[in-house]
């Protein structure tokens, strides 16, 4: 005899879906919501000294070794070239990245960030860790530490359908 699982409950189903609308709903506020825009620019700043947030993110890759070709850094920031070279030129023009040819062929292009920028780096990180700490003050050690193990599943889990889409499976 074959033992099927119970059909899920009236209730589970919907708690299910309400969670789901709970977690839908917090990825649009982090994505998009007023607080998050105050936070962007507490984090990153604002006005003419403002870095977008892929900007930050290239600067990221940029401080952590001394030059990438762009070919490797578009890689490495999963975006298409022409992303890249559209955040580098944002960079150069702040004064925080630099581009200089390849010693071993010139034909090639090697992004590095200036000492301005690694200190902007460093600001940022700095000011990132007290922000989180701040905002994590009010979970208890055991409670953050299960958060980080579900956003690092959130987000393996989201790279595992985005790798589907882009097999179109």
């Amino acid at each position: 005899m074959v033992r099927r699982s119970p059909e899920p409950s009236a209730a589970s189903a919907e708690r299910e879906t309400s969670s789901d609308s709970r977690i839908g709903a917090a990825w649009k506020e982090l994505r998009r919501g007023a607080a998050m825009s105050v936070l962007r620019d507490h984090l990153f700043g604002s006005g003419d000294n403002a870095l977008e947030p892929g900007q930050v993110d290239t600067l990221e890759l940029l401080v952590a070794r001394d030059a990438w070709r762009m070919s490797e850094l578009a890689e490495a920031l999963r975006v298409d070239p022409s992303t890249a070279t559209r955040a580098v030129q944002r960079l150069v023009k702040a004064g925080i990245a630099e581009r200089t040819a390849c010693s071993d062929d010139a034909r090639v292009v090697m992004v590095s960030a200036t000492e301005a920028g690694r200190v902007r780096h460093r600001a940022i990180v700095d000011l990132r860790r007290a922000t989180l700490k701040a905002m994590l003050a009010t979970f208890a050690p055991d409670e953050r530490e299960q958060f980080a193990e579900y956003l690092d599943r959130f987000v393996a889990a989201l790279d595992d359908y985005v790798r589907q889409l882009d097999h179109g499976s």
